[in-house]
């Protein structure tokens, strides 16, 4: 079975589609995307250190989130990269209007495990549409490398997104793990919805 059959079984189920209109208006802005790209790989890279830090006290969330900041911030270098080797300009961050909606949509209080769901279930679906448009970038994208680059990152980001999902279900009720999963989804979508389609942008 190929990645992306296997994919399709497993993963992503987002309920709105990325704009094809995306890939391209991003390929012509690639020093916006890539800038962009570059800040998103830092804040998840930090995102995992916050709940390391946070919940130190879980073996498991601190042994399989460490080697992830490790590989989000090598990917941060990465991108980093690609903007020096093609001469652009690695710019400021900007106002992250997509994760901003998300952290707004986390559910407050709770139980100490309910906080720890609600946080990697949002880690897991940032990841999850990453996923979708790193491969709309390997496939529309006409500089090879980049496309060859994307479709790398695309098998990575979505070997994260599993990763969340299943440590939510190791630490609480896998049940409610699932319903709350889909009303992430369902509520993601009406952020992609109103937000366009913003090629400078990843998300």
């Amino acid at each position: 079975m190929s990645w992306e059959e296997s994919t399709k079984q497993k993963m992503l189920h987002l309920k709105l589609p990325t704009d094809p209109r995306w890939a391209g208006v991003a390929g012509m802005q690639l020093e916006d995307i890539l800038t962009d790209h570059a800040y998103c790989e830092q804040k998840a890279a930090s995102s995992c250190i916050s709940l390391i830090l946070r919940f130190n006290d879980l073996d498991e969330i601190v042994d399989t989130l460490t080697p992830i900041v490790a590989e989000e911030w090598g990917h941060f270098e990465r991108v980093l990269e690609q903007i020096r080797k093609r001469d652009l300009k690695f710019g400021f961050p900007r106002k992250d209007e997509y994760v901003i909606e998300l952290t707004n949509f986390v559910k407050k209080g709770g139980s100490r495990m309910q906080q720890l769901t609600e946080q990697l279930l949002m880690n897991a679906l940032i990841e999850a549409r990453s996923c979708e448009r790193f491969k709309l970038l390997s496939r529309e994208l006409e500089d090879a490398e980049l496309k060859s680059f994307y479709y790398e990152l695309m098998v990575s980001e979505a070997g994260h997104y599993v990763t969340f999902i299943e440590l939510a279900k190791k630490y609480f009720d896998p049940v409610k793990v699932n319903e709350r999963w889909q009303e992430w989804l369902e509520f993601e979508a009406k952020v992609i919805s109103n937000l366009g389609v913003r090629g400078d942008r990843m998300h």
